[in-house]
């Protein structure tokens, strides 16, 4: 028998999209909630890793070879079509730091 309430607060944008996800799954938020909920008794923590993610290398830790490589596979992507403009890129950047 369902019988609490869980109250949160969380950032407008995030809870739109998840919900509209959730919609589309056709899945109650309250289901997702409950089966949270139930994994973490099942695994006594958490059912995902919480870290932070690896910070990619900047310019200066690649060696000379390692450098060399990427600029090769991203030149031979451009060439192919296979990269994207530069402001998506930016914008899905920028959407991570918001």
């Amino acid at each position: 028998m369902k019988d609490a309430t869980v109250s949160a607060r969380v950032e407008y944008h995030v809870k739109n999209e998840a919900e509209a996800i959730l919609q589309k799954l056709g899945i109650p938020t309250s289901v997702v909630i409950n089966s949270l909920y139930r994994q973490i008794i099942y695994r006594r923590g958490v059912p995902f890793d919480l870290m932070l993610p690896a910070m990619p290398k900047t310019e200066d830790e690649f060696t000379k070879t390692e450098l060399n490589a990427k600029l090769e596979h991203s030149y031979a992507q451009s060439v192919h079509g296979e990269g994207r403009p530069f402001e998506a890129v930016f914008d899905d950047l920028e959407g991570d730091i918001k």
